[in-house]
């Protein structure tokens, strides 16, 4: 089967995306992907073939002045942030998303095609030419849904008739935010023909099926559309995390710190409060800032600083892992049966960090935590039983999803949507 994958530099989705795409060529399918041309590398080094957006938007380079959204710029205003991110991204090119589509479609040929759920105009591209697509999602179910806790806010589900209010209320004006994007989608839509849309989640509706590459084993209870599933955490590691490393030496406990893989604001402090936290405890600790933050000396050769290394390496050799809460650090921690301190920084970090404390499987602490603060926090993770034993429940279950062969199930039933 021959697969259009379209998706866009979004940081801490790539590395599931990459792992999407190798499966999909293990299987032994034809898959292209069409992104921006920060993502050539990875996509080559996986084996696909790769063009670049044309039209549409995308990052040109890894520094931080190529980033499309800058969204740290806006994080603290929500508003402005989610005009940014519809603007930028979701619905302000979608006509020129759909269009490099069409093109993409037109000059290699598919059978199906696949697009990473923030870019609703590949959506409408594909809808336009009447192929088979799915939208892939990488992350907790993010469609405000009344009776679930709303996204962005870092909320567990509501207690009580004011929480439970609260969580039939707040979605739904959250629904109508998004639709500040709804005119530029229906423009890109009626370029080709297509019906008016009444909201932008819509679109996700007329897509033959919504992959949710996340646990429900993870994620609060929700109600799904019928085109809509989970099909299991995808848990590759980034293409440039390299080779396995020697851990710092001892026999003490040893923690991983890992950190954003995308340019955050506050990211810089929360390191060096890590580094002093661990400083203040006899435990060993591998921390890896991500390739948008600088490492620094620790100071002790039982604390390594690095930009990267390999997740799957060293979180089966943890106790414990300390996180911003991106969702890839956090269910590969849990799909390893490690317990978690998450600190969030933004964008989905709080509702993860919300879920691993539902869970029992981890603790959650503010970004603006002391250094002792921190320290406490540690003790308490790594020798408390009831968290381990509640990360090794959840992470068995986790590691079942991911093996459990749905993506695969799901895009092969793809081929057979329309006939």
């Amino acid at each position: 089967m021959r697969i259009l994958f379209a998706t866009w530099d979004g940081g801490g989705t790539v590395p599931a995306e990459m792992g999407v795409i190798r499966q999909l060529l293990a299987a032994g399918h034809e898959v292209t992907v069409i992104g921006d041309i920060t993502l050539e590398t990875s996509v080559l080094h996986a084996g696909a073939y790769f063009r670049p957006w044309v039209r549409a938007p995308q990052r040109l380079s890894a520094d931080v002045e190529g980033d499309l959204l800058k969204d740290w710029e806006v994080v603290h205003n929500p508003v402005k942030l989610f005009h940014r991110v519809l603007d930028r991204l979701v619905t302000g090119p979608a006509a020129l998303f759909a269009e490099d589509v069409r093109t993409a479609v037109h000059s290699k040929g598919c059978d199906v095609v696949l697009v990473d759920s923030a870019i609703l105009g590949a959506l409408v591209g594909a809808q336009s030419l009447g192929l088979p697509h799915a939208v892939v999602h990488v992350g907790i179910y993010a469609r405000p849904t009344p009776g679930t806790p709303p996204f962005g806010l870092g909320l567990a589900p509501g207690r009580g008739p004011l929480g439970r209010l609260r969580d039939q209320v707040v979605p739904r004006v959250m629904g109508r935010v998004w639709n500040y994007g709804l005119p530029a989608l229906n423009s890109a839509r009626a370029a080709y023909g297509l019906p008016e849309l009444t909201g932008v989640w819509e679109q996700w509706d007329l897509a033959d099926r919504v992959l949710i590459l996340s646990s429900p084993a993870f994620d609060f209870p929700v109600r799904l559309p019928r085109n809509t599933t989970y099909v299991g955490p995808v848990l590759d590691d980034p293409q440039w995390v390299g080779a396995p490393i020697d851990l710092p030496p001892g026999d003490a406990p040893l923690v991983t710190v890992g950190l954003s893989s995308a340019l955050t604001k506050g990211a810089d402090h929360l390191r060096d409060n890590l580094i002093e936290a661990l400083l203040l405890t006899d435990l060993r600790a591998v921390v890896t800032t991500g390739p948008m933050l600088e490492p620094v000396e620790s100071g002790t050769d039982r604390i390594q600083v690095l930009a990267a290394a390999p997740h799957a390496q060293l979180f089966p050799r943890s106790v414990a892992v300390v996180t911003h809460g991106g969702h890839g650090t956090v269910t590969k921690a849990l799909a390893a049966g490690r317990r978690a301190t998450v600190m969030p920084l933004g964008r989905d970090q709080g509702d993860n960090a919300a879920r691993v404390v539902s869970a029992g499987a981890g603790l959650r602490l503010s970004v603006k935590a002391s250094p002792e603060r921190i320290a406490e926090n540690l003790q308490r993770l790594v020798t408390d039983p009831h968290i381990a034993a509640a990360a090794e429940r959840l992470g068995s279950r986790m590691r079942a999803e991911a093996l459990s062969g749905a993506l695969l199930d799901e895009v092969n039933a793809l081929a057979h949507a329309h006939s």
